[in-house]
């Protein structure tokens, strides 16, 4: 294959990021941290982790636009994309182009070495070559898989959060919540402020600050939020109280602890000055993120959720459960093979009449017809097998009656989005 040197488009790059290294991913900091100190060195006022099973790309949202409210100057990173792989860095709250990934990826090649870095990690040094590059005061990264041993986790952070843990990603972090707990719990950093954002905090969390004397914040007990009937909610902080605040545009009833959890790490950080009703509702009024509880009306109601595991199948099902309209769904379903199918689809089983399973884009999907097998066993109903994600999107929008949802993995919300832009338009 070319080498990259004759490289002029970021397409061809991510190609030959995808056979860079034998494994699709490989945990451990050697590689990124070995490349990372011949790159420029970070200097951002305030590096900012975000770990967790669901909500980091919420969190990392919500923190992106309270920073950028202060007219500071942000860099964010999340993974993985929905459709564009510019998704996945963002300066000023905006993609930033192709020409400029790929200068970042020159950058990293310059002084890789013989390195096989992934095709994250090697996006992971890229992104920093471009918050760098753009000197940001604030730099958001949010971990791709676990915490300890994931690439992000070579950075030293200023502090972070931990959104919550449950069963995700067995074949690499372990197959109970204590095994996970502790590849999330290694982000933490001695003395430095971390929130763990959900009710119930795993033991080895708490274990892991402990022993390291990380300042850690936990919900229910050093901060605390309230939803009131007026659909508007309060946060209580260690020094501060903000009541009447609106709710967080970003749908489902969760996205208040979510934002709690945030503004708690910022009140940690000492930036109280964000810290006021006006410049929260103002930041978390407009915040939309594809794929998440994403509602498009054609014909009827399209729902676009990525749900790939068992508490983020809870969480759709507990929305779909507060709409009355959401029942006798059709659901289009594509998982990838190192994700627990029960934990995904028996959440929504009161709620779909007529599944498709479809293989998710990528070589880790499981195969269409092993998908419906499982859930024809698992739902009791027939379930429709379709060779690709544009037909099983036709197959659904055949009757313009029920709802439809698509779930199971970002690599078959993705391309269903693509296909209904395509409709539209």
């Amino acid at each position: 294959m070319d080498r990259p040197a004759s490289f002029t488009t970021l397409e061809q790059w991510l190609g030959w990021l995808e056979t860079l290294s034998p494994n699709e991913i490989d945990l451990g900091l050697e590689r990124v941290a070995e490349v990372l100190q011949r790159l420029p060195a970070v200097r951002a006022e305030r590096v900012i982790h975000i770990a967790g099973t669901n909500g980091k790309g919420s969190s990392a949202a919500m923190l992106e636009a309270l920073y950028l409210q202060r007219s500071d100057s942000v860099g964010c990173y999340t993974s993985p994309h929905i459709h564009r792989y510019n998704e996945r860095i963002r300066v000023a709250g905006e993609a930033v182009s192709d020409q400029r990934i790929v200068r970042a990826f020159e950058q990293v090649e310059a002084v890789r070495n013989s390195a096989p870095l992934t095709y994250f990690e090697y996006g992971t040094l890229a992104a920093l070559c471009v918050f760098e590059d753009a000197a940001v005061d604030t730099i958001i990264l949010e971990i791709g898989l676990g915490g300890r041993l994931d690439a992000v986790n070579a950075i030293e952070p200023s502090g972070g959060i931990i959104t919550n843990v449950s069963v995700d990603h067995v074949a690499w972090l372990g197959s109970d919540i204590a095994s996970i707990a502790v590849e999330k719990a290694g982000i933490l950093r001695p003395g430095k402020p971390f929130v763990f954002a959900a009710k119930d905090i795993p033991q080895p969390v708490i274990d892991a600050a402990s022993d390291i004397s990380a300042d850690l914040l936990c919900l229910e007990r050093d901060y605390h939020y309230r939803i009131a009937e007026s659909r508007r909610w309060e946060f209580v902080g260690q020094h501060l109280r903000i009541p009447g605040l609106q709710m967080p545009a970003l749908p489902g009833k969760f996205q208040v602890q979510n934002a709690a959890g945030v503004l708690a790490l910022v009140e940690a950080l000492g930036d109280t000055d964000l810290l006021n009703a006006t410049t929260i509702d103002t930041a978390l009024s407009d915040l939309k993120l594809p794929g998440r509880l994403q509602r498009v009306q054609r014909n009827r109601t399209w729902i676009f959720d990525v749900a790939h595991n068992r508490g983020a199948a809870d969480v759709l099902a507990q929305t779909l459960d507060d709409d009355e309209d959401m029942r006798k769904i059709t659901c289009i379903a594509g998982v990838l093979s190192d994700k627990i199918v029960a934990d995904i689809i028996e959440p929504l089983l009161p709620f779909v009449d007529q599944w498709i399973a479809v293989a998710a884009e990528g070589p880790r999907g499981i195969p269409a017809a092993e998908l419906a097998a499982a859930i024809a066993n698992l739902s009791g109903k027939p379930c429709l097998i379709a060779t690709s994600i544009g037909q099983a999107c036709d197959e659904a929008d055949i009757d313009s009656g029920s709802p439809i949802l698509v779930t199971g993995s970002f690599f078959t919300v993705g391309p269903a989005l693509k296909w209904l832009a395509s409709k539209i338009h």
